[in-house]
């Protein structure tokens, strides 16, 4: 329960930290990535905060024996960089750029009420089931 409780709290830090830095305003966010254009800086300050509160975070970790709600960290421990990871940073920029919303964001503005972010939402769920009909060897990923 306590797990639970914190992962809520979490989601909800973090949907109300993507409202106020306007990260689900996608014309911000497109703003943000036109650099040839009309380039709107604004969001270079929420990926610096970010980066920070990550940092943090990683180094807290290195001074932890374990987690307070887990029994280990889940810290990746592969370094190499190969075709499905860049081309799934690819498809993820490509889709950023054209639309100007990520999965985190398009959830965060369900609570907005638009149909635009719920189409995202739809059409990211179905993605996500459409790869877990593709048989994992295909896909080149082992089952756990």
């Amino acid at each position: 329960m306590r797990t639970t409780i914190a992962a809520l709290a979490s989601g909800l830090l973090f949907g109300a930290g993507l409202a106020v830095s306007q990260m689900i305003d996608p014309g911000k966010v497109i703003g943000f990535l036109n650099v040839a254009g009309a380039w709107d800086p604004t969001l270079a300050f929420v990926l610096g905060g970010a980066v920070a509160v990550w940092g943090a975070a990683f180094l807290a970790t290195r001074r932890m024996r374990q987690p307070v709600l887990a029994g280990a960290f889940g810290i990746p421990t592969r370094r190499d960089i190969d075709a499905r990871l860049i081309g799934g940073a690819v498809l993820f920029g490509v889709g950023w750029g054209l639309v100007g919303y990520c999965p985190g964001p398009a959830v965060s503005s369900l609570a907005l009420g638009r149909w635009e972010p719920a189409l995202f939402v739809a059409a990211m769920l179905v993605g996500m089931f459409a790869f877990r009909l593709i048989p994992s060897g295909a896909r080149g990923v082992a089952e756990v």
